[in-house]
């Protein structure tokens, strides 16, 4: 597999804090990696450490195969696009000013594909509307589209959707998936936002205290997030025997409550029960949400 980006056992350590722990990364090419852990686990520190903002104390990383100790590393790094913290906006400029900005910060010899990039991100249209004036949302697609100049293969979004109404979260979202669909283009996001990311990653890192202590495919995490039916019932043993005789692959939560994990039809499964004097008295379909998983990965409350 091709990876844009690994990193091997990096450290960012702050006297006696380690901000980053021997932390190991790998983003495919062509993914959207979402990286997920609580508040202070190390994710802005990693984002800043990989677009060069910081050093890492110990430890190494890659982008597009060339190390950061190799003097080529700013080359690797022009192929990037990245959003720290809060977009790098003028507010006093128009869409169309911060883009030329941006074209000279990178050094390109012409605004080629400006307006493309305005049409990409739907400010074509903001003409002399100062970035004072966006919407919250509009900023953050302005921050995109400063991200994409120099036409980057790599974009890091360091919480994308924070602050955004439900429409502006749509849109943030239909970006990304048409840039990494169209474009081509690899993404690594940090999010609080697990339900949203969950409708749009690819691949998954879970960091906990400075470290990477899980990174699983999307494929990977459906398939051991089972689905399962909650059934309750009346005469537990009975129906666990039932089950047990039929192999259908079953798990006793409580006295009354049991989880079955193979699919069933419940009409059927009730005259059967009935048979042997066990009533349903309730059912529900449940999946493990992308959350769910990350409460049992690292124990204890969230907080991302």
């Amino acid at each position: 597999m091709e990876y844009i980006l690994q990193t091997q056992n990096l450290e960012k350590r702050y006297k006696n804090f380690k901000a980053l722990n021997n932390l190991n990364m790998h983003i495919p090419k062509g993914s959207i990696y979402g990286l997920i852990g609580k508040n202070g686990a190390g994710k802005t520190t990693l984002i800043r450490v990989i677009c060069g903002l910081q050093k890492p104390t110990s430890g190494t990383y890659s982008i597009y195969g060339i190390s950061n100790t190799s003097k080529d590393i700013n080359k690797a790094r022009k192929r990037m696009g990245a959003i720290v913290e809060i977009p790098a906006i003028r507010l006093e400029a128009t869409a169309k000013d911060n883009l030329k900005e941006q074209y000279k910060i990178v050094g390109l010899p012409n605004y080629d594909n400006l307006e493309e990039l305005l049409k990409i991100v739907g400010l074509a249209k903001t003409g002399k509307k100062k970035a004072k004036n966006f919407s919250l949302g509009m900023k953050q697609r302005l921050g995109i589209a400063i991200a994409l100049v120099g036409n980057p293969d790599f974009l890091i979004l360091d919480e994308p959707i924070n602050g955004l109404d439900p429409e502006g979260i749509i849109e943030i979202r239909e970006l990304i998936l048409r840039l990494n669909k169209e474009r081509q283009i690899t993404f690594l996001i940090s999010s609080h936002y697990l339900d949203e990311l969950s409708k749009i990653a690819t691949e998954y890192g879970f960091i906990d205290k400075g470290k990477i202590i899980k990174e699983i495919s999307k494929k990977e995490l459906e398939k051991s997030s089972r689905k399962r039916i909650e059934i309750k019932v009346n005469n537990i043993k009975e129906c666990a025997l039932y089950l047990e005789q039929n192999n259908i692959s079953y798990e006793v939560i409580s006295d009354e409550l049991i989880n079955i994990y193979d699919s069933v039809n419940i009409s059927e499964l009730a005259i059967e029960l009935s048979k042997r004097n066990c009533i349903i008295n309730g059912f529900n379909e449940k999946e493990e949400s992308l959350e769910n998983y990350y409460i049992n990965l690292i124990g204890g409350n969230s907080n991302v």
